[in-house]
């Protein structure tokens, strides 16, 4: 897949504070279930740059093959927490908003897990993967999680 353009040499001054939104926000809660949520947002939006970059993460932090392959039959599926799956119905029902209105029952759900502070942090991150798919899907980007980290780790440096 060749790319149609790279985001970051377009348009740098709001590719930055897209990224630093990004790495704030996803550092605001526990990083498994940031990875859980990010990789069932790109899961919805078939974005398989994503999918692939956030179960190498997920990986990389300890989750279990097993849980990172039942992910995409979650609410069948044995092993995750009823705070995951608050998060992971949250993230259906905001990802599949044009498929009907599911929010009140996965809201409920949400609320009884999840602080008013961790909802909008939550939130947030659902909107945050679910623009890194648009822009990966739309623009057909493909980046392996190695070359991501040694980008971060000459930025930091």
């Amino acid at each position: 897949m060749t790319p149609k353009l790279n985001p970051y040499t377009a348009a740098p001054a709001v590719m930055r504070p897209w990224l630093a939104a990004s790495t704030a926000i996803a550092a605001s809660l526990e990083p498994s279930l940031i990875e859980l949520v990010k990789i069932r947002a790109s899961q919805i939006n078939q974005c398989a740059n994503c999918i692939n970059m956030h179960t190498e993460e997920a990986r990389a932090q300890g989750e279990t093959e097993k849980r990172i392959y039942l992910l995409s039959a979650w609410r069948e599926a044995p092993g995750y927490t009823p705070r995951e799956r608050a998060a992971l119905g949250w993230v259906d029902a905001l990802t599949r908003l044009s498929e009907g209105h599911t929010q009140r029952e996965a809201y409920d759900a949400l609320a009884a897990e999840f602080s008013e502070e961790e909802q909008v942090k939550l939130t947030l991150m659902i909107n945050i993967i679910n623009g890194w798919n648009r822009l990966a899907v739309g623009f057909d980007l493909w980046t392996e999680p190695s070359a991501v980290k040694a980008a971060q780790a000459q930025a930091a440096a």
